[in-house]
């Protein structure tokens, strides 16, 4: 790795802050909001709510179940050891690229078996997760595989993740609006054990 000074690094930090914003805000520009505002419906049904992704897609998830844990609705995220069995009246929000991730897809499969809905955050409708949603909600992000720089500069599949915790607190934002309980009964449920 070659060694520069402080302030080289410092420019090229704040270059990349730059780029990763005007990125997004190109993403949220193009995002088709009437197909993201579809999911909303499934989570207020929904009994309970369980949360799947890998990698960077998983732990944007992690963020928004705590969110909605906090608007008091029953959350789980797959693969955690209390987390209980999907039933029927549940519903899997599933996050994946390019819709395809093989332990995201049998997740998906697991849970239209059990009757509960899958809904998914994807970059395309077009895939075996898009199959098994009941909804899809397109990401208009490079997939990890697409190196071309032609929608993202970013490093694989950077954009759609962080626009995965982007969408994810604007549905929370949008729950909460429609919900009106203040911010200080919400902080009552944040964790207190830290």
């Amino acid at each position: 790795m070659t060694q520069t000074n402080s302030h080289d690094l410092a420019a090229s930090l704040q270059a990349n802050v730059a780029l990763i914003l005007d990125e997004n805000q190109k993403l949220a520009d193009k995002m088709q909001y009437d197909n993201v505002a579809k999911l909303i419906p499934f989570i207020q049904r929904a009994e309970r709510i369980f949360l799947v992704g890998a990698g960077r897609s998983g732990l944007a998830l992690h963020s928004a179940a705590m969110r909605l844990m906090h608007l008091g609705l029953s959350v789980f995220v797959v693969g955690e050891t209390t987390t209980p069995a999907i039933k029927d009246g549940d519903l899997l929000i599933a996050a994946s690229g390019s819709g395809t991730t093989s332990s995201i897809v049998r997740a998906a499969e697991k849970a239209v078996a059990a009757g509960a809905k899958v809904v998914a955050l994807s970059t395309t409708a077009n895939s075996p997760l898009g199959t098994l949603a009941a909804h899809v909600a397109v990401v208009p992000a490079a997939q990890k595989q697409d190196h071309s720089a032609t929608v993202s500069e970013q490093y694989a599949g950077s954009l759609f993740e962080q626009a995965i915790l982007l969408l994810t607190d604007a549905i929370f934002q949008t729950l909460w609006a429609l919900d009106e309980t203040p911010a200080k009964e919400l902080w009552k449920r944040h964790a207190n054990l830290e």
